[in-house]
């Protein structure tokens, strides 16, 4: 009991998809049809890229921006180093997973460089750019790959649509670095390299992994129906090249979205409720998105909210606004919480505030253009 008590407060955003599902099949009784409306296609995208991914950590395939970021000798430069290259890289591994490669080497080299009092900002900071870059692409973020694969539009239109918003945050997160460092915009730092070089003998793994990173990234822009064969190749390659990566992908990862979209699913399906949300969300969806995601995370609100939507738009910025209010608003931000507090376990309170000072001050700031753009750019 005590290793379950604290596996749950562990994984807190396990126990409250789980206790979704639960309360969600008391309301709606599972069948046929719900298993149906579960998004098998984004579960299936997840497992691929969280298994490729776990890969690329393992072959240590992104030795290159790490050796780089070490060599920075300036704050400003490596803090804006860090926090864009989780702003870009978000935009084609999600924002989840770009945290986590990203805030573990910001501990490091702020460690090693005597700067740990700088630790908290920037990587709220790497959050935000984590949730704002990722907004770009159509596989960005979780709640994009799923909107993307209901919209009838191409990854062209969807990414002219979200670039304003884009480009408004990174030169915020410009702003908001300057203002850390508004003391000493040349203050140093001197740390030593955290990553080893490439090993001649992982050369075969690395081709595999980049080669199904780029069939994944294939099967999401072309929205092919064979992305069950996808999912086989990928699981497969991965398989022959080393087993051993199985055993790291983040399953719990999965089994919470899977829960979510059978809350979303019983939610959807029961009718007083699917009533009251279809006079309630509609002309209202920036809001209802901000709003309801703050309660059970963006991800399940978009797909509770979809099938009540007029304005898609609306829907959209809100999804990709909503995990700046909260660390409940986006699973990337809990993400972010874990990885701090197991380094440092006593200052979660101290985290917490924090990030609510950083990133309610940013959402002022692009809450407005947001809602703006979705009232009068509509995708369709």
């Amino acid at each position: 009991m005590k290793k379950l008590l604290h596996f749950l407060q562990k994984e807190p955003m396990l126990t409250v998809s789980v206790l979704a599902a639960a309360v969600a099949l008391c309301l709606t009784p599972p069948s046929p049809a719900l298993l149906g409306a579960i998004d098998w296609r984004t579960l299936g995208t997840l497992l691929m890229m969280l298994t490729v991914l776990e890969g690329f950590k393992q072959e240590n395939l992104l030795w290159p921006l790490v050796h780089l970021g070490a060599g920075l000798g300036r704050m400003v430069s490596l803090s804006l180093f860090l926090v864009f290259g989780v702003f870009f890289s978000s935009m084609f591994v999600t924002n989840d997973v770009s945290l986590i490669i990203f805030v573990p080497v910001t501990l490091l080299l702020f460690c090693q460089g005597d700067k740990e009092k700088y630790i908290l900002p920037i990587i709220t900071l790497e959050n935000i750019a984590a949730i704002r870059g990722s907004l770009l692409m159509p596989f960005g973020s979780p709640q994009n790959l799923f909107l993307f694969g209901k919209a009838q539009i191409s990854a062209g239109h969807f990414m002219l649509h979200m670039l304003p918003l884009c480009l408004l945050s990174a030169v915020l997160l410009v702003v908001f670095v300057l203002f850390v460092y508004r003391r000493d915009l040349k203050e140093t730092i001197v740390h030593q390299a955290g990553a080893a070089p490439w090993q001649k003998e992982g050369r075969l793994k690395r081709r595999v992994y980049v080669g199904l990173f780029l069939l994944i990234l294939l099967v999401i822009v072309t929205r092919t129906r064979l992305w069950p064969l996808a999912v086989a190749v990928v699981l497969v390659g991965v398989l022959a090249v080393d087993r051993g990566i199985f055993k790291k992908v983040d399953y719990v990862l999965l089994v919470t979205f899977l829960c979510f979209f059978i809350f979303s699913a019983s939610i959807a399906g029961n009718a007083g409720i699917a009533t009251f949300l279809q006079r309630a969300v509609g002309g209202r969806e920036y809001w209802w998105s901000i709003g309801l995601s703050q309660i059970i995370s963006n991800v399940p609100a978009t797909i509770v909210l979809y099938p009540f939507t007029e304005n898609f738009a609306g829907l959209i910025y809100g999804a990709d606004t909503a995990g700046l209010c909260s660390l409940i608003g986006s699973l990337a931000s809990v993400i972010n919480y874990r990885i701090y507090v197991r380094q440092y376990p006593q200052n979660g309170g101290k985290f917490i505030k924090t990030f609510t000072l950083i990133s309610w001050a940013f959402f002022l700031l692009v809450v407005v253009p947001g809602y703006v753009l979705s009232r009068f750019w509509p995708f369709f």
